[in-house]
This record gives C-alpha cells, sequence and structure tokens, in this order.
C-alpha cells in the first residue's frame, strides 16, 4: 500500500468520566424498565460501597441500596407499573416537555430532534418513547461522556445537558419523590437529583472558567 493506515485512537477515559457514564447508565436502565434480580443485587452491593461518607450523592446511594437489598423483586416492579404504566396519563410524567410547557410533543421536543440530528444521533427503530424521556435524555449523556472526553466533547456535554436536562431534572425528581406510590424510585429520584446537581455544579463552574 502506498499510503499508511489513519487509525482513530481510543478516549481515554478519566475514573471520574467513568463513573459519570455509568450513572447516566443506570439512570436510563432504571427508567426504561422495571430492574431485574441482578440489578437490584448491584445496587445493594454498590450502595453498601459508595454510601458511606458524606454528602447528598452518597447518601442516596445508601438508601437505594438499601432499598434494593430489602424490597422484594415483585414489589419494585408493581410500583414501576403503577407510577409510569398508563394508558392514559402515568402517575409521574418522565417527559421533558411536559415539566417545561405542560404539555406532550412540544418545543423543547422539536428543538431536541434538532440537536441530536446535529449530533448524528436518533431515536432507534421500534422505541415508543419520545426522545425528551428522561432515559433517553440519560443514554445520549451517557454516550457524550464515552465519545467525547477531550475540551471539545465536554463543551458538546455541557450545551446538551444545559438545554436538554438541567431546566426540568430536579422538578421531575421531586414530583417523583413527593408521590405516596414511589418507595424505591424515590431513592432512585434522590439519586438522580444528587448526581444531576453535581453535573449542573461542574458544566457551570466550566462556563464561569470560559468567561
Amino acid at each position: 500500500m502506498s499510503e499508511a493506515i489513519s487509525i482513530q485512537p481510543q478516549p481515554t477515559w478519566s475514573d471520574e468520566d467513568r463513573a459519570r457514564a455509568e450513572h447516566y447508565a443506570l439512570i436510563a436502565r432504571l427508567f426504561h424498565a422495571t430492574p431485574d434480580a441482578a440489578l437490584l443485587g448491584v445496587l445493594a452491593q454498590v450502595g453498601q460501597t459508595l454510601g458511606g461518607s458524606e454528602g447528598d450523592l452518597p447518601r442516596a446511594w445508601a438508601a437505594l441500596g438499601a432499598a434494593a437489598q430489602a424490597m422484594p423483586l415483585t414489589t419494585v416492579a408493581d410500583e414501576f407499573d403503577a407510577l409510569f404504566v398508563s394508558v392514559g396519563k402515568p402517575e409521574v410524567m418522565t417527559n421533558a416537555s411536559w415539566y417545561l410547557t405542560g404539555f406532550l410533543q412540544e418545543e423543547p421536543l422539536a428543538e431536541l430532534r434538532d440537536d441530536l440530528a446535529a449530533l448524528g444521533l436518533g431515536r432507534r427503530p421500534g422505541v415508543t418513547e419520545t426522545e425528551d424521556h428522561i432515559a433517553a435524555l440519560a443514554e445520549v449523556m451517557r454516550h457524550l461522556v464515552l465519545t467525547g472526553p477531550d475540551d471539545a466533547g465536554l463543551a458538546r456535554q455541557q450545551r446538551f445537558f444545559g438545554r436538554h436536562i438541567a431546566p426540568w431534572y430536579a422538578q421531575f425528581a421531586g414530583a417523583l419523590g413527593a408521590v405516596p406510590k414511589a418507595d424505591f424510585y424515590a431513592k432512585v429520584a434522590a439519586l438522580l437529583a444528587a448526581f444531576m446537581d453535581i453535573e449542573r455544579q461542574a458544566f457551570d463552574m466550566m462556563e464561569a472558567e470560559a468567561h
């Protein structure tokens, strides 16, 4: 061959980026479908490992791990169905448009689809939930963390988070945590809020340093 083959190097992830990606993946998984027994077992173990220090995130992990260890799988599954599955309006809405406008399929969803297209992303065939579902947004952030550990990648993460997650995650977590039917998922809501708060603060610091 007359020309050398150019091989793109694999991204190098810090421990922080790996942990961030894992948190986003967990949020996506827990809101996509009810956890299985294996996942509950992992949550119980991680809760014991990460829940031993001060701070909102360790406390949230400790509470979620304890719930995962104590609650039967069928109880968690029934709670998921009661909260998120309905032929009409679910007990708790999981879509950004609902919290931003009070309706589904509104302008925030159209803006999100434009931004996803610019990133080369879109809804997979066969997926019924719209792209502004919390699980889908968390999955996008996981992808952005793993594909962009450099400065340009961080800028993409900051922009996407600021436009499509920051404006509503606290309202969503608060609504979920306040529902009497929520026990296991109240702990999930606390974990989501604690983790997203850390993300928001980090991105705010990035923006402040850039000015």
